[in-house]
């Protein structure tokens, strides 16, 4: 997805409103001890003790993604996590997957800009079956051509079936290409369609054999685990993997803006559609920075825009019988390991204009600029982000995955309950400031969906054979 709600790594959950606010505020949910063990090989081990259910989730995530191809190549990073299931020395294509069923588990894996992760949930006794799985087929990956020629049609037909089918998903595809000019974020995920075309196997064995070290991965288990056995296992089949050198990357840090930039799509679609994207800055570290104390501020502009069900956006713009949208959006990016946009959207109601809707959104950050928030507001928002931290906890999923994110980006892995104590201490003023700060035409790109006629006769298209995710 193009954007995530509200504060992106911390996987929030929004509460009802009648839950009493000032009662969640002081709740506190006991935090998980957290272990944190490098092998000789240079393997982060990160395990968090859970004991509430006899599961466990095993997870690898290698810091590679979209973000780490070059021109000509865009959706290595992606085919490459799906010719992960396709075999290694002593695995044919497919067993992977069937070996975790039999354990009575369930896996998949995805790929993003930042990195590539691999998870299992299992029961908990079964643990030390899948660590040796993902420990050969990080290390002994292999396949023959025709199984990589036959894996990239299905990433092909992926790319037709949620990008080029998907008239919201081509207008994002086009507007990262026009809000980033150096940043390697302005690439698609899935890969440009002519890339896709001229890749070859080599090309993914290359990139395999490139990135897939030791050092540049981290093996994450949260669940009813002893942090001293996982380590052990960790050892016995993690640590026999040869070390190698990291790869060295270069900075491709995206130049500022100097003007608004706008473009349009057109395709066949029910509705015309209107995102504006602005650039703000990254949550990098813990140190209390400008930057770093405006992004948790913007964080909580985009929960008084759009945190929960009648927030600002929703009730000024699709309530009433004159409303100017059918649905309305606001999302901060936070962190990541490239730049980040602060994004509104929405579907102009019938018989309204995106241009109408464009500046109606607008229009609510500069009253925000203007006028502030309110304490209460403030209040609700601080009460729902804190209360999701509660409930975050209820999956180990959630867990593992933040954890790993955190490694990622190369933030504490503490830094979800450190944050919770900055959030508590921004202000309305704070508010205030960054919405009038990083509101600029300078720092807009503006995309427009234009919806073209659609075929009465088009067949929706079928998930293609072997879709993972």
């Amino acid at each position: 997805m193009h954007r995530l709600r509200g504060f992106s790594l911390l996987f929030a959950l929004f509460i009802p409103p009648v839950l009493a606010p000032m009662a969640l505020a002081q709740t506190t949910a006991p935090v998980p001890k957290t272990d944190v063990f490098k092998l000789k090989n240079g393997f982060t081990v990160v395990v968090q003790a859970d004991k509430r259910a006899p599961t466990a989730v095993h997870m690898v995530m290698v810091r590679v993604g979209s973000m780490d191809e070059v021109d000509g190549n865009t959706g290595i990073a992606h085919i490459l996590e799906h010719m992960l299931f396709k075999g290694s020395r002593t695995l044919k294509a497919g067993e992977f997957s069937r070996r975790v069923a039999a354990l009575g588990g369930r896996e998949n894996a995805y790929t993003m800009r930042d990195a590539t992760g691999y998870f299992q949930q299992i029961p908990a006794n079964r643990l030390e079956d899948v660590m040796k799985l993902e420990a050969d087929r990080f290390a002994n990956n292999q396949w023959p051509d025709d199984e990589f020629k036959r894996e990239l049609e299905v990433v092909k037909e992926e790319r037709r079936m949620r990008t080029d089918d998907e008239p919201r998903s081509l207008l994002w595809e086009a507007l990262n290409a026009t809000i980033y000019q150096a940043s390697p974020y302005r690439r698609p995920v899935i890969g440009w369609m002519g890339d896709l075309d001229s890749m070859t196997p080599n090309d993914a064995r290359d990139f395999y054999k490139h990135w897939y070290v030791p050092a540049n991965a981290v093996v994450l288990v949260v669940g009813d685990v002893d942090p001293f056995k996982v380590k052990q296992l960790a050892e016995k089949y993690y640590g026999r993997i040869p070390a190698r050198a990291v790869p060295g990357r270069k900075p491709r840090d995206e130049p500022p803006q100097v003007g608004m930039r706008r473009l349009e799509v057109k395709a066949p679609a029910e509705q015309a559609y209107v995102a504006l994207a602005f650039k703000v800055p990254q949550f990098t570290s813990l140190e209390s920075t400008p930057d770093n104390n405006d992004t948790l501020a913007l964080t909580v502009l985009s929960f008084v825009l759009d945190g929960y069900p009648g927030a600002r956006l929703d009730r000024a713009l699709t309530q009433g019988p004159d409303r100017l949208a059918d649905s309305v959006g606001a999302g901060n990016g936070f962190s990541g390991r490239g730049p980040q946009l602060f994004t509104l959207e929405g579907v102009p109601a019938q018989g309204k204009t995106t241009e109408q809707l464009e500046a109606a959104l607008r229009a609510e950050i500069t009253k925000i600029a203007r006028d502030g928030v309110s304490e209460a507001e403030l209040n609700r928002v601080k009460t729902q982000w804190i209360a999701s931290e509660v409930y975050k906890l209820d999956s180990i999923m959630n867990q593992a995955r933040e954890l790993g994110s955190y490694w990622i980006e190369g933030l504490p892995l503490d830094t979800s309950e450190r944050i919770i104590e900055k959030l508590r201490r921004v202000t309305s003023d704070d508010v205030k400031a960054v919405a009038a700060k990083y509101f600029g035409d300078d720092q807009l790109t503006v995309g427009v969906l234009r919806p073209q006629p659609v075929d009465p006769n088009r067949k929706p298209r079928a998930a293609p054979a072997g879709l993972r995710h």
